[in-house]
């Protein structure tokens, strides 16, 4: 019956409300600007030669493809006499048969080894907090609208018109009431140290990789790569230090510690991990996605801080990649492209997310009221280098077409702005906030049924930073629409600022009975209605 549902959905996908979230700047209580700049005012034609140049780069492989077939088709059309003709030629001409079988034998050795190796990633896992028997959350790190509120009160840090504020946050963000915050952030009174903050990020890293190895049945010594990614909590020694000697992973494990990189840090890992594969054979690479709250949770009364501790929650994610033949049957998806896009040249962008003291010297995260504009501008770069990788020629010509007609012979038309539809079966993007969902989903003019995991996810787990692009892929999964041959696209945003893009692809169908992730013990509860607007004190249904 529940399968019977979801298909009836996908057809035909729950229209959800949109919440926008509104932020004020710090001098006034104006709301600050959310709008995404709209796609098809302007398109850049150096980023469309740029994503020309990946798809040239990457197709000069397929050039031979149409060659060894002309080959086949000439050499089958050949009669034994005409072998023999050619072969009575050849023995009489010694040299011309060694260089010919000697320039054969280089070409073929030089196209396998500069073929990319391909990279699948086996299996992913995401950090729920503990569950007793009777499968209920952890109570302990549970943060419910009202437990925010409370607390924050109780810290007597907040004035009266932040408080009121962060509740106007709250009340539109489209966060749940079961959402997840550290212990030692809703004691009272708040216990931020060292111990705690390592005791959060040992607590994600493990329960995440340790459903990880027991899924797929690899031993810690067979890693041969480790990426993690945290960005505001880097002691020492590093993360990856911490699962280096917990796991014991063998001396020559090559070890990566990425930190001050943002939301969009879990796909610049995936990138990371991809290169590295590629330069090394028969590989393990675990890449470990997360963020810290403890120590970076803000008590002051910078407007333009506040924000993060209303929207960001805990969790993290642990994924498996290999370039080994063998694990191609029981991987899950294909890594197909990775596009990355740095904005970080412009002041604007590089100042939008901002970690700096407030005017009583308390650290905090501050986001600019420019800092939706910023993500338009990184998301239409990145997408329009991406569009030639991916989009189906029917698509590339009539975005061309229109775009030759502007650069070309001034004509005052709009650019054409493809249909990703086309391209990719399903959508998972950063659940950063709800107001930057609602806008990604105008510009791409998706349905409410791709935003779905993204709306849920953050709905369900808040933004849990890098790591919200996994809760998603497994939402998909829990709901069964992931079918062999599916492209899913990956789209990450972060300070810098960044915006990167992964495009993978299901080599099975995932069956969600064979599955335990997150999403499964109450799945059959998702989609949910979430309103523009939920009075705290009541209870969101």
């Amino acid at each position: 019956m529940a399968n019977q549902q979801e298909q009836t959905s996908r057809q035909n996908p729950d229209q959800t409300v949109p919440v926008s979230v509104e932020p004020r700047s710090q001098d006034s209580d104006r709301p600050l600007n959310h709008n995404l700049p709209d796609f098809l005012l302007s398109v850049r034609l150096k980023y469309v030669k740029l994503g020309y140049h990946y798809l040239i780069s990457k197709a000069i492989y397929l050039l031979l493809v149409p060659l060894l077939g002309i080959s086949s088709a000439h050499l089958s059309a050949l009669t034994a006499r005409d072998l023999a003709q050619l072969w009575n030629q050849l023995r009489f001409n010694l040299i011309t048969v060694v260089l010919c079988s000697t320039l054969m034998v280089f070409l073929v050795t030089l196209y396998f080894m500069t073929l990319p190796r391909k990279v699948y990633l086996v299996d992913f896992a995401c950090y729920k907090p503990d569950e007793s028997a009777c499968h209920k959350p952890d109570p302990a790190r549970i943060c419910t609208h009202e437990t925010f509120m409370e607390r924050s009160e109780l810290t007597n840090v907040f004035t009266k018109e932040n408080l009121a504020f962060q509740q106007r946050i709250l009340e539109r963000s489209g966060l749940g009431q079961r959402t997840y915050v550290p212990e030692a952030v809703l004691q009272v009174p708040p216990n931020r140290c060292m111990a705690e903050a390592r005791a959060e990020a040992e607590a994600i890293m493990f329960g995440a990789v340790d459903q990880l190895l027991a899924k797929t049945g690899v031993k810690a010594k067979d890693i041969g790569i480790l990426v993690v990614n945290c960005s505001v909590f880097n002691p020492t020694p590093s993360l990856s230090a911490m699962i280096v000697n917990h796991y014991k992973l063998r001396g020559n494990v090559l070890s990566y510690n990425i930190g001050g990189m943002g939301c969009s840090a879990g796909l610049i890992s995936i990138d990371l991990a991809k290169q590295l594969l590629q330069v090394n054979r028969n590989f393990y690479a675990l890449v470990v996605s997360l963020e810290s709250i403890t120590l970076n949770w803000y008590f002051g009364n910078d407007r333009s801080m506040l924000v993060s501790n209303c929207l960001f929650r805990m969790g993290g994610a642990a994924i498996l990649l290999s370039n080994r033949s063998s694990d191609r049957r029981r991987s899950k998806y294909q890594l197909i492209h990775t596009v990355r896009t740095h904005k970080g040249a412009d002041d604007k962008s590089y100042n939008c997310v901002f970690q700096r003291e407030d005017d009583k010297k308390i650290i905090g995260m501050s986001l600019s009221k420019d800092l939706m504009a910023v993500a338009g501008e990184a998301l239409k770069t990145n997408i329009t280098t991406l569009g030639p990788l991916v989009l189906p020629m029917s698509e590339q010509l009539l975005f061309f077409a229109t775009l030759v007609a502007k650069k070309v012979f001034k004509m005052k038309s709009r650019p054409y702005i493809p249909d990703f539809k086309l391209a990719f079966e399903h959508f998972c993007i950063h659940a950063g906030g709800r107001a930057v969902l609602d806008e990604v989903q105008k510009n791409l003019e998706l349905i409410d049924w791709h935003l779905e995991p993204s709306q849920m996810t953050l709905y369900r787990f808040g933004n849990t930073s890098s790591s919200s692009l996994w809760y998603e892929l497994a939402y998909s999964e829990a709901k069964g629409r992931i079918r062999k041959g599916d492209r899913t696209w990956q789209i990450g945003f972060g300070s810098g600022f960044k915006c990167n893009s992964v495009v993978w692809r299901a080599l099975r169908t995932i069956d969600p009975v064979k599955e335990k992730n997150p999403w499964m013990d109450e799945i059959h509860e998702f989609p949910v209605h979430v309103p523009k607007a939920v009075s705290i004190g009541s209870t969101m249904k």
